[in-house]
């Protein structure tokens, strides 16, 4: 099978490229130069080139601040470029797995979301992500959206490479104690994403899942835990949204349920801390 990673500099895409070499399939991995998925001709000569199979889109606009006032590029990316893969996707046959984000939800909940919760996005970017959600979910093409929260890695910039920079010249930071999600490391969902290279039929049940390491968490206990596996001596003091404003909101509560995924796909998922380790090892 011969598989197109958009978005192979981000986090996603870079561990793509790592775990993708223990798998027989053929990857051909672009970044925003090489495929802009806002390019529709782009993409089908790509895909015509190397008969192409399977789309894994890990291209995104992710500068969820910066969208607030970039709301034109934030949906050419996140929705229009959806639409242009899943119109080749539909044309030439093909699969195509795309990765969505958890900020499609308001965070007004107190219980991990279910992939059928109703949606709410309350800013930019997570609009952005839903309208390419629906053209997944209202298409004829053999597609999945995968939403997943608080996505870090050992590659690019993120939460967990921030607190260690910090935590190596800080004797103490503060840290939000009132937005709860799941952390989830990039390279256990790459993993599931080279399985799912091997279903026959990804839309077989349903066109939106969840993948998230288990467990809840705020960005606080998250802190304090990156500067314990690390063996760093920073003290993370807990503060309110209010005291650390943004220009874009953030969910308060935007925790995943895995169980559509883990019932149709028969995978099994890592608690966060045992996640977050294995990232630690890679990066100290």
């Amino acid at each position: 099978m011969n598989v197109l990673i958009t978005g192979k500099n981000g986090q996603l895409g870079s561990e793509l490229q790592e775990v993708s070499l223990e798998s027989r399939h053929t990857f051909i991995f672009c970044n925003s130069h090489e495929c802009d998925i806002r390019d529709q001709n782009v993409i089908e000569t790509i895909v015509l080139k190397h008969k192409i199979n399977t789309i894994i889109n890990c291209a995104a606009y992710t500068a969820v601040d910066d969208a607030e006032d970039d709301e034109k590029n934030a949906m050419n990316v996140n929705f229009i470029g959806v639409q242009n893969l899943n119109t080749v996707a539909e044309k030439f046959k093909i699969k195509l797995i795309h990765i969505s984000t958890d900020y499609v939800f308001s965070g007004e909940k107190s219980k991990p979301y279910k992939t059928e919760d109703a949606v709410s996005p309350i800013g930019v970017y997570g609009k952005s992500k839903r309208k390419g959600e629906e053209v997944i979910l209202n298409s004829n093409t053999d597609a999945i959206a995968i939403r997943t929260s608080w996505l870090y890695s050992s590659f690019g910039n993120n939460f967990v490479k921030t607190m260690l920079r910090l935590g190596k010249t800080k004797t103490a930071l503060n840290v939000v104690n009132d937005q709860f999600g799941s952390p989830t490391y990039a390279r256990d969902l790459a993993r599931f994403c080279i399985q799912l290279l091997d279903v026959e039929s990804l839309n077989s049940k349903q066109r939106i899942y969840h993948y998230a390491n288990t467990g809840a968490i705020s960005w606080c206990e998250f802190a304090k835990e990156i500067m314990s596996l690390a063996k760093l001596n920073c003290e993370i003091h807990p503060v309110s949204t209010d005291q650390y404003p943004t220009k874009a909101d953030r969910p308060k509560y935007s925790v995943l349920s895995n169980e559509a995924i883990q019932t149709d796909f028969n995978v099994s998922i890592s608690f966060w801390k045992d996640a977050l380790q294995d990232c630690i090892n890679r990066l100290v």
